[in-house]
């Protein structure tokens, strides 16, 4: 049987595949429509299998929502062109409306992503989708929050995805309120709603953690203990020479001297501090430079603390932002899904490649 262009046509706007790939079906099949969509998706099927093992860490995020209740997913691709492709983002808008339709909560659970796979034929679209964009695509995670009231924010086309939830408060105020705080989450990239969101392990290993570097960073400490140390190291002869005469060149003006130091020399200071931790922590400038710099990092990582990014001030914290809109309004969770967060990027070599296609 001829295979015509109308028939190439046909097949591949029911299916998005490739024109050649739909004639080559067409010809298979001897014109047979139907038996040429299951050679796509046997061909589809066969390519998964071949790309299963390359790194898909581009794609995009997508939010479903209705009421109280919102989801958002993030699909994988191997390549951002790829990403920016219509078919794609269709696809992925897809599987978020699907997982919204699960009920499940998703999160780190795999078989709650395996269960929304096994949705609405969506295994199958995976399947024809790789077929006709020719990458690895991958479901990668999705999230569900749900409360008083929902906000999303997608940013930079989707490369950033969150959600927000309150409770207190569902009015139109409450929502332009919480899609602004859903801004400050894409911006600012907060780990807590608040500091009673802290375990009491995590705040003891983030005053470690601030202990431990204030002491290694010699030029930041008090100057009486940092006098005593360098005094030491002078003394003791712990420093080399050059560094123990560069010490008397500078030393009437000790906020250049590290400039000249030794690596050696300021790695012996840290040494020296951390030797003497104790004694330092009973210490009350010491304790009041450990405190501020806990203070100054919660006010990083918790949402609430963080200052507005829209602030007229450029002073009023999150928390205080939202008093001003509603003060029934209390944060209830978030979530926060950055493309390609946490996994290994392939690495691109053009120059090598190139070299590599002229010597062959």
């Amino acid at each position: 049987m001829a295979i015509t262009a109308a028939m190439v046509k046909e097949l591949r706007e029911s299916t998005g595949a490739g024109m050649m790939d739909c004639k080559k079906a067409l010809t298979e099949t001897d014109g047979n429509m139907e038996a040429a969509v299951e050679v796509l998706r046997k061909s589809g099927a066969a390519k998964m299998e071949k790309k299963a093992s390359r790194i898909a860490a581009e794609g995009i995020t997508r939010v479903a929502a209705d009421g109280n209740a919102a989801v958002v997913v993030e699909v994988n691709s191997e390549t951002d062109f790829v990403a920016k492709n219509e078919v794609f983002q269709e696809f992925v808008q897809t599987v978020a409306d699907t997982a919204f339709a699960s009920g499940l909560e998703g999160g780190a659970n795999g078989e709650d992503i395996e269960a929304v796979m096994g949705m609405n034929g969506l295994q199958e679209l995976i399947v024809e989708k790789t077929a006709t964009i020719g990458e690895k695509l991958s479901f990668r995670r999705f999230s569900r929050i749900a409360g008083d009231c929902v906000a999303s924010y997608l940013h930079a086309g989707g490369k950033i995805g969150v959600l927000v939830a309150a409770n207190g408060a569902n009015d139109d105020a409450t929502k332009e309120a919480l899609t602004n705080v859903a801004m400050q989450v894409a911006a600012m990239n907060p780990q807590y709603i608040g500091r009673s969101d802290i375990s009491a392990d995590e705040m003891e290993n983030l005053r470690k953690i601030v202990i431990d570097s204030a002491l290694n960073d010699a030029p930041s400490l008090p100057k009486p203990i940092l006098n005593k140390l360098i005094e030491r190291a002078t003394t003791e002869k712990l420093w080399s020479d050059k560094d123990i005469a560069m010490y008397e060149e500078k030393k009437s003006n000790m906020n250049f001297l590290f400039n000249f130091l030794s690596d050696a020399a300021k790695a012996t200071l840290g040494e020296l501090a951390m030797s003497g931790k104790e004694e330092y922590l009973n210490d009350k400038i010491f304790s009041g430079l450990v405190e501020g710099r806990i203070s100054k990092h919660l006010k990083e990582i918790c949402l609430l603390d963080q200052t507005y990014v829209k602030a007229e001030d450029g002073k009023q914290s999150v928390a205080k932002y939202l008093e001003s809109v509603n003060k029934s309004i209390a944060i209830s969770k978030f979530v926060r899904f950055e493309v390609g967060e946490g996994m290994e990027k392939k690495q691109e070599d053009f120059a090598a490649e190139v070299a590599a296609q002229m010597g062959n």
